[in-house]
């Protein structure tokens, strides 16, 4: 797994002119964004985090759309437990 992600930056940073520092450091931040969003979306479907907040930290759209997931995930459950 190691090499893999190594050759990875490697390729990445040389097709793209950037150091491989660079690229490293760019995929640690995209990393670290996925994994703010999936909590703070957690959070909020948990009633940790209200609405407002979640909104603020990772915009309406991606509240929106775990919201939608969530009723749809409920009614394939009820229909699957009621079929």
């Amino acid at each position: 797994m190691a090499a893999e992600i190594s050759d990875r930056i490697r390729e990445i940073a040389e097709t793209r002119g950037l150091p491989e520092s660079e690229v490293f450091e760019r995929a640690l931040e995209r990393g670290l964004d996925d994994l703010w969003e999936d909590l703070v979306l957690a959070q909020y479907l948990d009633g940790d985090r209200d609405r407002e907040e979640a909104i603020e930290h990772v915009g309406r759209t991606k509240v929106e759309r775990a919201e939608r997931e969530r009723e749809v995930v409920a009614r394939d459950a009820d229909w699957g437990l009621n079929a």
